[in-house]
């Protein structure tokens, strides 16, 4: 969380300004159904949200060393932030492992009511055990006890020891997110959204079966992601802690040029043989049970949610779309055999 909290403040300057919040519904990498209305929230609502994010981010994290009523109001805290997140979008299974080390901060004391009560029961049986060691009875020390007490102190100081350059990270004026220092992977550093897209820009699969694909008749049909906006009329889609991660890369394609996500070109490559494989990753196959087809080509759009109640949401309409221009230009599958050879990939066979 520390790291979160402390990538934003030293990154995009709307998270000093407080106006992040206005664009990470629209932009973030896959929106759900409550992001459409939670980005037309009033402005103060989002200088609240993003002054709270740096709250819980920055701030509560340090509730876990001052006492034990602070510590589970860290947990608390914590778990209803990643609960928040976890109905505002689909960030995978992120928010969902991050309550888990949460849970640690609450004690037996906290947690009683859970379990049922009365004498031989689990309740009573802690109870019991608490008593003992307070009244400094303690069972006699086995081998295996020992054992498990030296692989936890050896464990320990191998994190601690580990842990030494993610500090100095966190501490560092260039701190670097998501990195591991270490071939063990065990301490890594992570930090998400340091920077927020004020536009949603994405990429648009297209293909026809025309012979020509510049003729002025030819019909391009669009290929449909199972998550990322491409219908202007299907709802955003609900699927945490599920990860489309084809449509997650697809996000970040759009950001930047094919030449920069070649992966793209493979994947148009793949589209053109109607491989199996590939449209399995996809919602929509428009020339499923046809001939693949001719030509493929990439086109960039602007996206915007339409606003509820508005004349685009009457229409049936989620989003609002502007086309920017090409994103890779039309292909063919014999266009993309020298591409292909030359980066040792398998050329796709017809299907």
């Amino acid at each position: 969380m520390l790291g979160a909290g402390l990538i934003k403040i030293r990154g995009d300057q709307c998270w000093q300004d407080l106006t992040c919040m206005d664009f990470h519904y629209e932009t973030q990498p896959v929106p759900n159904p409550a992001a459409y209305f939670l980005h037309r929230s009033p402005w103060w609502v989002h200088r609240f949200e993003t002054l709270s994010n740096h709250f819980l981010e920055l701030v509560v994290p340090f509730f876990i060393f001052l006492g034990r009523r602070m510590c589970v109001l860290h947990g608390a805290l914590q778990i209803l932030f990643q609960v928040v997140l976890i109905i505002s979008g689909n960030l995978s299974f992120l928010n969902w492992l991050t309550i888990v080390p949460s849970v640690a901060c609450f004690d037996d004391a906290t947690l009683g009511f859970l379990f049922p009560s009365g004498p031989g029961s689990l309740k009573d049986q802690v109870l019991k055990i608490q008593k003992e060691k307070a009244q400094g009875a303690r069972p006699p020390l086995r081998y295996g006890c020992m054992v498990r007490q030296m692989v936890n102190l050896a464990l320990g100081i191998l994190v601690a020891w580990l842990s030494i350059p993610v500090v100095l990270n966190l501490l560092s004026p260039k701190q670097v997110m998501n990195s591991s220092f270490n071939p063990l992977r065990i301490v890594n550093t992570y930090g998400a959204f340091g920077s927020i897209t004020r536009e949603r820009t994405e990429v648009i699969l297209q293909g026809t079966a025309s012979r020509n694909a510049s003729a002025p008749d030819a019909v391009w049909e669009d290929y449909e992601f199972k998550c990322k906006p491409g219908d202007l009329r299907r709802r955003p889609c609900l699927i945490s802690p599920y990860h489309h991660r084809l449509d997650w890369l697809m996000w970040f394609a759009a950001f930047q040029t094919y030449e920069q996500h070649e992966w793209v070109i493979h994947l148009a490559g793949k589209l053109l043989a109607n491989d199996a494989e590939a449209l399995s990753l996809l919602a929509l196959n428009p020339f499923a049970d046809r001939a693949p087809p001719r030509w493929v080509r990439g086109e960039h759009y602007k996206y915007k949610f339409s606003r509820p109640g508005g004349p685009h949401a009457a229409a049936g309409k989620w989003w609002i779309r502007k086309r920017l221009g090409p994103y890779f230009p039309p292909l063919s599958l014999q266009d993309l055999k020298s591409y292909f050879r030359s980066r040792e990939w398998p050329f796709p066979e017809l299907e």
